[in-house]
């Protein structure tokens, strides 16, 4: 259950994201029920890699970074989280997930969004004992 909600919660943040943002897009029909048929299951996919990324790439990038995190009051985060973002575009490419994020502000901006989005859907969520 703890998996579903993980994958759901970022799958919701890259889902606000693409929709708010013009730099961040997934391939395919643009309105309707092909839109949802063709983005569903490449939704699913880069928010596991997100995910996947965000458990094991990040906290090794952010532990090597710790003075400079310290340095920049922790704006440097900031910047750690959109690399990543890049890093699962690039990732998705790789896999031809028709998933694009267009430039370095775009990916900030995003990370933003699906951090907001993913701490709404946490505190929505019931408290788990």
């Amino acid at each position: 259950m703890r998996f579903v909600t993980w994958l759901l919660t970022y799958a919701a943040g890259l889902a606000v994201a693409a929709w708010l943002l013009d730099g961040i897009w997934f391939e395919g029909a643009s309105s309707g029920q092909e839109e949802i048929q063709d983005k569903i299951l490449p939704l699913l996919i880069v928010s596991l890699i997100l995910g996947l990324v965000s458990t094991f790439i990040e906290p090794v990038i952010k532990v090597l970074s710790l003075p400079f995190i310290i340095l920049t009051l922790g704006f440097l985060l900031l910047v750690i989280n959109a690399l990543m973002l890049l890093l699962t575009a690039r990732l998705a490419d790789a896999f031809d997930l028709g998933f694009h994020v267009d430039g370095f502000w775009n990916a900030l901006v995003g990370s933003l969004i699906v951090t907001i989005v993913g701490w709404g859907v946490r505190s929505a969520l019931p408290a788990r004992d």
